[in-house]
């Protein structure tokens, strides 16, 4: 995980809230929604940022995925309609690095990754978070039952989606760093809380999108 100092996310003019950016261009915002929505070509993640009274800010990220594309790498830009790239999830596989995903920024540096473990995952999802220069994160569905019914419903001969929100608790240490809950609703939607200074949000806001997307239980 990278240090604090090196969080990087753009500049205040590339499409950020002016809370989320500080002036030496450093993405400092700690608690974040990423939405994921269904259009007729495409599918949308869309990340704002999640302000103090609880509202949402303006979108300071967004990525696309095409229908019926390979979903192994996700690049997002900045703002709804921005060009610059922000960061890029990137299955390992691509570059014949083994199981899990990878975080690239803009210039192509590893920003972290993560993976999910197959064995615990039977039962309880689990994904473990690395980022350079920090312990590796484990994170668990903190609901033991919804776990459990999760898997029975995919047994179920119903074409209707799991509609209960489910949520992931990292930790490090027995301590924890970060957590995305799911909320209610048809459409998927996250809120990712960094609750260390060490968890770079780029990271945090990918491992959100790789609940959703990449997730086989």
């Amino acid at each position: 995980m990278a240090p604090p100092d090196a969080l990087s996310g753009g500049t205040g003019n590339d499409g950020f809230g002016s809370g989320t950016v500080d002036s030496a261009g450093q993405w400092t915002g700690r608690r974040f929604t990423v939405r994921q929505e269904n259009r007729l070509k495409a599918g949308r993640y869309t990340v704002s940022e999640l302000m103090p009274d609880g509202s949402e800010g303006e979108v300071v990220a967004c990525a696309e995925v095409k229908r019926f594309s390979l979903k192994e790498k996700i690049t997002f830009h900045t703002g709804l309609s921005g060009t610059r790239v922000l960061f890029t999830i990137e299955e390992r596989g691509l570059r014949g690095a083994g199981d899990g995903y990878d975080v690239w920024d803009a210039e192509g540096n590893l920003v972290g990754g993560f993976e999910e473990k197959d064995v615990a995952s039977l039962v309880r999802s689990t994904w473990v978070l690395d980022q350079p220069g920090f312990p590796a994160a484990v994170g668990r569905e903190r609901n033991r039952f919804v776990a459990v019914l999760r898997r029975a419903w995919d047994f179920l001969p119903l074409d209707l989606p799991f509609l209960w929100p489910y949520h992931f608790d990292f930790e490090t240490g027995g301590k924890q760093v970060l957590k995305v809950d799911r909320k209610w609703g048809l459409r998927d939607r996250y809120v990712v809380d960094i609750l260390t200074p060490g968890p770079d949000p780029r990271l945090a806001v990918a491992q959100a999108v790789a609940l959703d997307t990449f997730q086989d239980r």
